[in-house]
């Protein structure tokens, strides 16, 4: 077997993740070749590798998980080998298949090992062999709901009803009553078949105040495993990762080697090669218990924790091992200085019951430091869509102890800016302040408790909006004075006036005078004296002798600042009427809550709706919901079934009911 590394590699995925493994690429010297939809041309990854091929349109199934479309791009670019990510193909056993068909080779496990850890049921039988302990629980191919229900007093309530493929939590559900497991199951095998093809289901012992603990380890195809330590991922939002660390607060010495050791003997019983990760499940109740829950064959994405608590850079072994080469290190070998801890920055809004967003890029700003690191593949000018995964950047810290590593992550996090896109960068630094979370109190049902709300817009940033908006009323050069928005005129003084919307608060903003010398005041509230002055994106405000720096950019009807260390968005509204006839009798309109496709459309146009009834549903980013009128009346459809949207826009119309006063 050859040890000489690879001329180019080929890497099949896309966004952060395609662009962190391109920079391991280059350093290493290696030509790297990038792959791109339709979607993502000009994309960051794309114009950073050394060459790009197109695979297909948008959708995913059409250009990334097309193994055909991907081996015909490495065959004709010369890649040698193939980089699979995380997602998409990289847990593929039919894509590592058809590359070695092809004379590729993956950057990844054996087939065998992909495919026995890709079935939850014989990856508990593969490791319980081995002696690495796994959840008690009945787990055979083939059970049926009668076998399931009949063993389930034996396992103990609660109980998980979990699929036996497929993973992200689809088909997942917690009984705590007896009487209610047959229909659980039910509804777990039509959830499963409809996700993965495949309706298999198993039973587990919930455990109480489940903590996720997962361990790193490397193996090369000489027989060295190692592990390089564990990962704290108990942070989640309905089974999704959002804030990891490394080491965890909960292990102490002991079990820590233990649950290393466990891992290895995981990676050991299927012959294991490459990078992957084990994960635990521990009780909060009994740190030194702990049970295998599965094993990803693959990259994760919070690997950058363990990559700077180690200074291991995991994407380079998993290459070097993939050419051959042997692990130089032996255990003892591995020491972990300090702590990191990673925040997830996703395109959704936490308001809005976490729903996607999307937008234009406007403006990007990515903190810089020694001990930061930012995993991105934002730029500016590039369109976030819904066509994939949410995930936009990861902001990573390292500090001497977890202490300092929370409050660098909050500093970094308060200097991360992505005007354009709505993102959940104000909730990571709500779960930051948590007292739980800074005591390390973790568990896995910690997000769904943490209750959140964003702070209202103040004074200063409603008026910072308005005066951005003003501003761009003004001339660039000489005008005529009936043109210039001073409030200049003959007789009484005139305003400009700018009506705004953020969150929950809406108002309307006065401003009269010159950017050198303004008054301003909100609704009928006292008068300030105002000053601006413009520094490309910087706009500084000086407010009743008090100044504020506030970084700001508009897109149509939004204006998007940031200050402080958060972010908002205001949408510009129309004045309110002056006349009462001016406004609307009552009717309603249903507006896009994120950028997405029509998926359902419940009624026909002219049909009569009452209040609360499914009109349409609207996808994104494998994520539906459903728009209910607020009102009866008759229905105006403004989109049909496949239409893409666009966040805010008007997707139904219902033209209120005229009922008779009572006499």
């Amino acid at each position: 077997m050859t040890t000489a590394l690879f001329d180019t590699v080929l890497v099949a995925n896309r966004g952060e993740i395609a662009v962190r493994v391109i920079r391991t690429l280059k350093a290493m010297g290696i030509r790297s070749v990038a792959v791109y939809s339709d979607a993502d041309t000009g994309a960051r990854h794309v114009t950073e590798a050394d060459v790009a091929v197109r695979i297909g349109p948008p959708p995913a199934r059409e250009s990334y998980l097309d193994i055909d479309a991907v081996i015909g791009a490495a065959l004709r670019t010369g890649a040698q080998a193939v980089h699979p990510g995380y997602g998409f193909l990289s847990e593929n056993a039919d894509f590592a298949s058809a590359l070695g068909r092809a004379g590729l080779i993956f950057i990844g496990p054996p087939v065998p090992a992909i495919a026995t850890m890709g079935d939850k049921i014989m990856a508990k039988a593969a490791v319980s062999a081995f002696g690495v302990p796994v959840v008690p629980g009945i787990a055979e191919p083939g059970l049926s709901d009668a076998a399931l229900i009949a063993g389930a007093d034996d396992i103990g309530f609660p109980v998980l009803v979990k699929p036996s493929a497929g993973g992200g939590g689809k088909g997942m559900r917690r009984v705590d009553d007896p009487a209610e497991l047959a229909a659980a199951l039910a509804a777990s095998r039509r959830e499963a078949s409809a996700a993965f093809g495949d309706g298999t289901l198993f039973l587990e012992r919930f455990v109480l105040r489940p903590r996720h603990i997962e361990v790193q380890v490397l193996a090369d195809s000489h027989g060295t495993v190692l592990h390089l330590g564990e990962r704290e991922c108990s942070l989640q939002r309905r089974h999704q990762k959002v804030i990891e660390e490394a080491p965890s607060p909960l292990l102490d010495d002991v079990t820590r080697a233990r649950i290393g050791t466990a891992a290895c003997d995981t990676a050991r019983s299927v012959d294991y090669v490459g990078a992957g990760t084990v994960e635990f499940i521990v009780s909060a109740d009994a740190p030194g218990e702990f049970f295998f829950m599965e094993m990803n064959t693959r990259l994760q994405v919070e690997h950058p924790v363990t990559e700077m608590v180690t200074g291991w850079d995991l994407v380079e072994w998993q290459i070097r091992i993939a050419a051959g080469q042997r692990l130089t290190a032996t255990q003892g070998n591995i020491v972990i200085r300090g702590h990191a801890i990673e925040g997830r920055v996703y395109a959704e809004d936490p308001a809005a019951g976490f729903l996607p967003t999307g937008g234009p890029v406007l403006s990007l700003t990515e903190p810089e430091g020694a001990d930061v690191r930012v995993d991105s593949g934002l730029r500016v000018g590039m369109t976030v869509g819904s066509d994939y995964d949410p995930m936009l950047a990861k902001v990573v810290v390292h500090a001497a102890d977890r202490a300092a590593a929370l409050s660098g992550l909050d500093r970094a996090l308060a200097e991360t800016v992505v005007l354009g896109v709505g993102t959940n960068i104000d909730f990571l630094r709500h779960v930051l302040s948590d007292d739980d979370v800074a005591a390390g109190r973790l568990d896995t049902g910690l997000l769904e408790r943490l209750g959140y709300k964003p702070a209202e817009a103040c004074d200063a940033e409603l008026i910072a909006a308005a005066t951005h908006r003003w501003l761009r009323r003004w001339p660039a050069g000489p005008a005529d004075p009936w043109a210039v928005p001073s409030g200049w005129r003959l007789g009484d003084r005139a305003v400009t006036s700018v009506r705004l919307r953020c969150g929950d608060r809406t108002a309307s903003v006065h401003i009269a005078g010159s950017p050198r010398r303004a008054a301003v005041r909100i609704g009928d509230g006292p008068e300030s004296s105002l000053s601006v002055h413009v520094f490309g994106e910087v706009l500084t405000l000086v407010l009743d002798d008090v100044s504020r720096a506030y970084l700001a950019v508009d897109n149509h009807d939004q204006i998007w600042i940031t200050g402080g260390g958060r972010t908002l968005v205001f949408d510009e509204l129309r004045e309110e009427p002056v006349r009462p006839d001016d406004v609307a009798g009552g009717d309603a309109e249903l507006v896009s809550p994120m950028p997405g496709s029509v998926v359902a459309v419940s009624v026909r146009d002219g049909d009569q709706v009452e209040a609360g009834a499914t009109v349409l549903a609207v996808e994104a980013m494998k994520m539906e919901h459903a728009l209910r009128s607020p009102i009866d009346g008759g229905v105006e459809l403004l989109v049909a079934i496949g239409d893409q949207v666009k966040v805010g826009q008007p997707l139904a119309r219902i033209v209120a009911i005229e009922r008779e006063a009572p006499k």
